[in-house]
């Protein structure tokens, strides 16, 4: 497919500080989350998802997400989300500064089941408060479709399945649903089906994508997903955060890599790839792991 057939331009959705972080069992200090953001920005990211208000209970790693985004030196033009569950997390993530916030469903009943311990129409349900909320203080809302590849508990995600539950958060209010591929077991083949079935009903310019790496085909499937015309795309810097159902594999896509492909597509991205790439081997030594991004290690090699 030529060049021109590609968006001119991609929005990424730095997920690295939430998304990454979370899956991390070393708990990064607070300091050093704010520095991770601050660094982000710098680096030319434009939307960074600084944290989580969810139970500290399920995910300690994200506790001090208040102070996170108290702590933070903003900057203009940039969104700051938080991941709001419900409306209690809703309404700390509006007491700390929150630019925006997301909610998640799941396109597979047994993982809404085991993730959020509800049915998926319960789930979208219990975000009803949270849009309602959301609408009185102008917050726009963000939102995530799990498992839409592929289940852990079921294998093969349906179309239909993502497309009814990616419908109800867009009439629900959501701005845009990102489409998860949770487990990573996407492929070309599969990422073509799924959008040839949802953007004739929804449009591309309500859809991003969110790869996981866990077999190698993330950033393949982005590649699909631009051809279809999507231009907005979840990257976590160095590839933080793991894939809890692949032993030993990749979790989110790096966004060193994403940004790596973009330029050679000649896509803009208005990131500046050796400044990230600092920013992830910051980070990387601060947590004692190694990037998992393929274009960060061959650059320091």
């Amino acid at each position: 497919m030529s060049s021109a057939s590609y968006p001119p331009e991609v929005s990424l959705i730095e997920v690295g500080p939430r998304d990454g972080l979370q899956n991390e069992s070393t708990p990064l200090p607070t300091e050093d989350k704010v520095t991770l953001v601050e660094g982000l920005v710098a680096a030319g990211l434009r939307y960074v998802e600084t944290g989580s208000f969810v139970n500290p209970r399920w995910i300690p790693q994200m506790a001090d997400s208040a102070d996170v985004f108290k702590k933070i030196a903003r900057t203009s033009g940039v969104t700051y989300a938080a991941l709001t569950p419900n409306l209690q997390g809703f309404e700390r993530a509006m007491e700390a500064g929150a630019s925006e916030v997301a909610v998640f469903a799941a396109a597979s009943e047994s993982f809404s089941q085991r993730n959020i311990n509800c049915s998926i129409s319960e789930s979208i349900e219990r975000f009803r408060t949270v849009m309602d909320a959301a609408k009185t203080e102008g917050v726009a809302v963000r939102g995530y479709v799990s498992c839409v590849l592929g289940c852990p508990y079921e294998g093969r995600i349906s179309p239909s399945a993502v497309l009814s539950v990616s419908e109800e958060l867009l009439t629900l209010g959501c701005y845009e649903v990102s489409l998860g591929d949770t487990i990573g077991t996407g492929t070309p083949g599969s990422m073509d089906s799924l959008l040839s079935a949802l953007i004739p009903a929804l449009t591309a310019g309500k859809l991003a994508l969110h790869c996981h790496n866990s077999y190698g085909q993330a950033l393949a499937n982005i590649l699909v997903g631009l051809q279809h015309g999507i231009t907005r795309v979840d990257s976590s810097v160095a590839g933080l955060g793991g894939c809890p159902y692949a032993t030993g594999a990749s979790g989110n896509v790096a966004t060193e890599d994403v940004v790596y492909m973009l330029q050679g597509l000649g896509i803009k991205t208005g990131v500046d790839l050796d400044a990230l790439i600092t920013v992830g081997a910051s980070v990387c030594n601060k947590l004692g792991r190694a990037s998992q991004s393929a274009v960060a290690k061959a650059r320091s090699s």
